[in-house]
């Protein structure tokens, strides 16, 4: 069975506002090590505008440093799927899905190959409460924003999800990723 990741980078305080993080060479290398073990990214609509055409450009015009490249290479073929019920149109190898992201999460876990990528704040507590979320990479940045949304405002469960620390790694900016498995 295919485990589903979920991937983010935060601030101390939880915000998950990209535009407070500035991500050096060794995240951006780790990063781009996730996407090699990814075989479908399942994207939110505001996620998906985020990051296309934005990175696919970056493959296809060679910019930015070589770590951006690199990620933009990995990422960039990798079957995407956008659950939106608003979005007209999609880049070439996506997809749109209109409903029922847990059904699509139980489907693609189901089938062979490499690890899902989820990548929806808005709808991250729906799939961790069908326990359907099987790895989080937080990558903790030093800074505290102080404003915007935290990663997990407003979440309840109906019961405690345990998961239990895999590894940490420390990069240069002083950021660290924690990586956590879903403890059975």
């Amino acid at each position: 069975m295919r485990k589903v990741m979920f991937a983010m980078n935060i601030s101390i305080d939880g915000c998950h506002d990209h535009t407070h993080f500035n991500p050096g060479e060794d995240l951006m290398d780790y990063f781009t090590g996730l996407m090699q073990d990814t075989g479908v990214i399942v994207y939110g609509r505001k996620t998906y505008d985020l990051m296309v055409p934005f990175w696919p450009e970056v493959a296809k015009n060679r910019t930015g440093r070589s770590c951006d490249v690199a990620f933009a290479d990995a990422m960039t073929p990798i079957e995407k799927i956008v659950l939106s019920r608003t979005l007209e149109n999609a880049d070439e190898n996506t997809r749109i899905v209109r409903g029922d992201p847990e059904g699509l999460i139980r489907e693609l876990k189901q089938q062979p190959g490499k690890k899902i990528a989820f990548s929806s704040t808005s709808l991250l507590p729906r799939l961790l409460e069908a326990g359907l979320i099987d790895e989080l990479y937080l990558i903790v940045h030093p800074v505290l924003v102080g404003e915007n949304k935290r990663l997990f405002d407003n979440f309840l469960v109906p019961e405690k999800l345990n998961y239990r620390l895999e590894y940490t790694r420390l990069f240069k900016s002083g950021a660290i990723a924690l990586h956590y498995q879903k403890s059975e």
